[in-house]
């Protein structure tokens, strides 16, 4: 794996990651939100110090996976401007695979893709167990949960659905059923 990056001057560790710093980063903060959710009752009995905790490691945990991860991972960035009009423009990039390019390795990728998939979805199980359980605090904390989380998922995948058909990412129109036609966009990510 690390072979085909000798020849572009970029190394890799022994278990052929690139950018370990940012592997660790990107599954640390959601990892760790969603160990402090199934603790809290040991950890503090105030609500209010678990909510907190938890809504500040889930954004430590967007801006990482937005600004760094993302780009060094998987070459995806996605970002909102505001245009001299005062209109806010949605900007998507994928960044062309070129032979010296500074993208993370396949495990890496898959690393990126599997964190931002899989923990959303944890997520929203704890929405129905928290549902369920007629715990309506706590189901405000996993509903602010699941919109940081999936703020990312959804911005990733549009990246990915844009850069894929040959045209810029954000001169694409892009809709749900965009995905539903294209199942191999999460699919192929996996």
């Amino acid at each position: 794996m690390c072979t085909e990056h000798a020849y572009s001057g970029q190394s890799c560790n022994l278990h052929g990651q690139r950018h370990p710093l940012a592997s660790f980063f990107h599954l640390f903060f959601r990892v760790v939100a969603i160990v402090v959710y199934l603790l809290c009752d040991w950890i503090s009995k105030s609500f209010a110090s678990c909510f907190v905790l938890i809504i500040a490691l889930l954004s430590f945990d967007f801006w990482s996976v937005k600004n760094v991860t993302g780009r060094l991972l998987v070459g995806l960035r996605w970002w909102n401007q505001i245009d001299e009009d005062g209109r806010s423009l949605w900007v998507f990039e994928a960044k062309k695979a070129s032979r010296g390019s500074n993208t993370g390795t396949e495990a890496e990728a898959r690393i990126f893709w599997l964190g931002l998939i899989i923990c959303p979805l944890i997520w929203t199980f704890f929405f129905f167990t928290s549902l369920f359980s007629l715990k309506i605090k706590w189901l405000s904390l996993v509903v602010a949960s699941i919109s940081l989380q999936a703020a990312n998922l959804y911005g990733y995948l549009r990246c990915k659905a844009g850069g894929q058909n040959g045209q810029p990412p954000d001169k694409c129109s892009f809709s749900g059923q965009h995905l539903l036609q294209r199942p191999d966009i999460i699919f192929g990510i996996l």
